[in-house]
Parts: C-alpha cells; structure tokens; sequence
C-alpha cells in the first residue's frame, strides 16, 4: 500500500536499552498499524490490518 508519511513511535514492548527496538506507525482510516525495526528503518516495514493487529496487542497484553 502506498500512504502519505507514517509517524512512527518506539513500541512500549522494546527494551530500553535502545537495542532490540521496534516502531509503529497507525495506518490512515483507522486501517492498521505498519511496524519496522528501528536500527534497519531502510529496509521498510511490515503493515498489519486491524483485525491481525488487534488479535497480535490482545495475545501480547495477555502474557
């Protein structure tokens, strides 16, 4: 899919050593989340639509 700019954020499940960090970014319309990782931003990203990226956030939160 081709969007305007994502504003990505560090995901609050990334180490704080700064090593080992992913980036989100929502996806416009409410369409999903695109994730990539912070220390190889060149290589892209990966988009998730709502309904696996929702599924992903419960599985995780539950742990």
């Amino acid at each position: 899919m081709q969007h305007s700019p994502l504003i990505y954020r560090k995901s609050s499940y990334s180490s704080g050593t700064g090593q080992n960090c992913v980036e989100v970014a929502d996806l416009p319309l409410g369409e999903g989340a695109a994730v990539r990782d912070t220390q190889n931003r060149d290589l892209g990203h990966l988009e998730f639509p709502m309904p696996e990226w929702s599924a992903l956030l419960s599985t995780v939160r539950n742990r």
